[in-house]
């Protein structure tokens, strides 16, 4: 409650000078006029406090002239003419103002709370005699055996030392659908432990863990503005030293040219000072960005920085690393290929029985296709492994081979075998089976693209966005990927410095450039881009070299991020224009003595309360989220 309070100051201020402002008039009302007077001062103290320092603070101690001196100064002026009410009232709403503002701000920050209460504050230690002690994460160090109850959080990231563990990941992922782990496998803290109690051992220490990085990701995009809002605070200082020259300098036009009283000069000066301050202008940009960056942060997306979020939206070209970017990172088989159809099941029993022995991605792959093949009657003899060729399995007399072709089929090529060729034409991997030197079947395996990467790539290309696929795996691959995903551009076979190199060129030829990656081969060209994205499951230089990371590492993310950005700029513009507009249009009506300061201040204080409500809207836009 008294952090609810704190946090919440301004805001208890500018009501509080509200009541007072009522109970004010209503002494008016009844003739007590000098008690009004003491409200109305009360009032203006009370409501003005966290404006007026932030003011004086930033004039005196950093030498920048703000808005907020442009508003004390009004109030004060309209008080000396005795404009009590309307000096109160101009400083309620310009607080009333500046506490919306702070309250965007908090809730746009409030991502980092959101995150930080995810992972809890304390730990089970396993102590040598097995038993536990509670103690906090700042005392838990790598190595460390930790103790995951059922139903709790996993305090830090590490490795699953029990056998097995169901794990609820959304928080990362955003998958609904649990994880079973085996033993070593990696564990993150902030995931929740839905299956029994379980081990685990620390292998990062707090301050390195993912959250941790999260949490220091969005706090830094929260610190570097918009280009934007950079823009409107450079300008801010110049724009009010030209009103506090121009104010006196039309009070003295319409004194002495227009031959007004010098109280009329004077409180048109004051209205003047008020309606000409840029509040809604300089509040036109921060609490958009800061509010999309904050939507952007809870759907897993991590922008370093209003630029990068505003920039998003501009692109125009977006350019791919393929594995594990725009693929699933591992191989599929593709095809499959029988010498003797009446052998399948034989085959496919042996083959599996012999693959299942290996830790190879492309055993992994057999085995994940075949796994009903599996029998419990078949099994090597013995198993032979020929590192970077292939296995052996003896079956009673027979020998099997399974692996490459020099390793398989070695000087009896045939016929059956040749047709293989075109699967390596399209760039995918071949693995042959033969028994006794007789070559059965062959399978063509590949990398398949990730769920929603053509309709991403669609989607861009629909915006004009050119669209480039670059990788370091062979021609063909890269050739049958990107022609699959429709994809603009393809380069293959480039090393981790002729991407960087490329992707600069590239940015010559079309401009904006972004480049999405995930691994340490990727990290220079990320760094070199307009823009570099990384996906969350990739290395950990990956995720520093660039400007944005997906965290759940799903690209509808970017068709989002490209939208929420797109709003950005067009409620960004629509506050500029409105702002700038209502300024002219108050101080045309103030030259012509047809507003009031009352009026002026509700015209002037109510523009900036919109323009700021308007950019709140980012916190809760759906727009651009698709599901392919």
């Amino acid at each position: 409650m008294s952090n609810l309070l704190k946090q919440n100051r301004p805001m208890i201020a500018t009501i509080t000078s509200g009541l007072l402002i009522l109970l004010g008039i209503l002494l008016s009302y009844l003739q007590f006029f000098s008690a009004s007077v003491v409200i109305y001062l009360l009032s203006f103290l009370i409501g003005g406090f966290y404006q007026a320092k932030e003011g004086f603070i930033d004039t005196f101690t950093n030498k920048h002239l703000n808005v907020d001196i442009l508003m004390v100064l009004a109030a004060v002026g309209a008080s000396l003419i005795g404009y009590w009410m309307e000096g109160a009232l101009l400083i309620f709403i310009f607080s009333l103002s500046g506490s919306l503002e702070v309250y965007a701000t908090n809730k746009s920050k409030s991502a980092i709370a959101d995150l930080m209460r995810l992972t809890p504050e304390t730990a089970q230690l396993i102590q040598p005699d097995h038993s536990t002690v509670t103690v906090g994460l700042d005392q838990v160090a790598i190595g460390d055996q930790l103790l995951v109850p059922k139903g709790s959080a996993i305090p830090i990231d590490g490795v699953l030392t029990s056998a097995t563990a169901l794990i609820d990941e959304a928080a990362i992922t955003g998958e609904a659908i649990p994880v079973e782990k085996n033993e070593k496998a990696e564990l993150i803290g902030g995931t929740l432990n839905l299956g029994e109690a379980f081990s685990m051992q620390v292998t990062k220490d707090q301050s390195h863990t993912l959250f941790a990085k999260i949490v220091r990701l969005v706090e830094e995009a929260q610190s570097v503005p918009s280009k934007t809002a950079t823009f409107l605070e450079k300008i801010e200082n110049t724009y009010v030293k030209a009103v506090l020259i121009f104010v006196p300098v039309m009070i003295a036009v319409f004194y002495f040219l227009f031959h007004w009283s010098f109280e009329e000069a004077f409180y048109r000066g004051m209205v003047l000072l008020t309606v000409a301050s840029p509040c809604a202008l300089v509040a036109s940009a921060t609490p958009a960005a800061l509010s999309a960056i904050s939507n952007a942060a809870k759907k897993g997306m991590l922008f370093k920085g209003g630029s990068y979020m505003e920039n998003f939206g501009e692109l125009d070209a977006i350019a791919f690393d393929k594995t594990g970017t725009l693929t699933e990172g591992k191989p599929y088989i593709t095809d499959s290929f029988f010498k003797d159809q009446t052998e399948k099941e034989q085959i496919l029993a042996h083959l599996v029985a012999i693959e299942k022995h290996s830790t190879h991605p492309l055993a992994e792959a057999v085995v994940t296709a075949f796994k009903d093949q599996l029998s419990a009657s078949v099994h090597p003899d013995h198993l032979e492994d020929k590192t970077g060729f292939g296995l052996i399995g003896t079956f009673g007399h027979s020998s099997w081979y399974v692996g490459k072709k020099s390793f398989v089929l070695k000087d009896n090529e045939t016929a059956f075998s040749k047709q293989a060729e075109q699967l390596q034409k399209e760039g995918k991997t071949v693995i042959y089976v033969s028994r006794d030197q007789e070559v059965l079947a062959y399978f063509g395996l590949m990398d398949q693209p990730k769920e929603g990467a053509k309709e991403m790539i669609q989607f861009f290309k629909q915006q004009g966005v050119r669209t480039i696929l670059i990788t370091g795996d062979q021609e063909a691959t890269g050739q049958t990927i990107g022609t699959a995903l429709g994809i603009d551009e393809i380069y293959a076979n480039t090393l981790p410095d002729e991407k960087a190199e490329l992707i600069l060129s590239l940015q010559e030829k079309y401009g904006i450039v972004a480049m999405v990656g995930d691994g340490v081969n990727d990290a220079p060209a990320l760094a070199n881009a307009s823009i570099g994205v990384a996906m969350g499951a990739g290395t950990d230089i990956a995720m520093e070299s660039a400007d944005v990371v997906l965290v759940q590492n799903d690209l509808d993310q970017l068709t989002f991020s490209y939208q929420l950005s797109k709003q950005l700029k067009n409620i960004t513009f629509q506050n500029i224009v409105f702002s700038i507009s209502v300024i002219l249009l108050l101080i045309i009506s103030n030259i012509f003595q047809v507003i009031t300061l009352p009026l002026g201040v509700i015209g002037h204080e109510g523009s900036t309360i919109l323009v700021i409500l308007n950019g709140l809207r980012l916190l809760s836009s759906k727009k651009g989220l698709r599901r392919a």
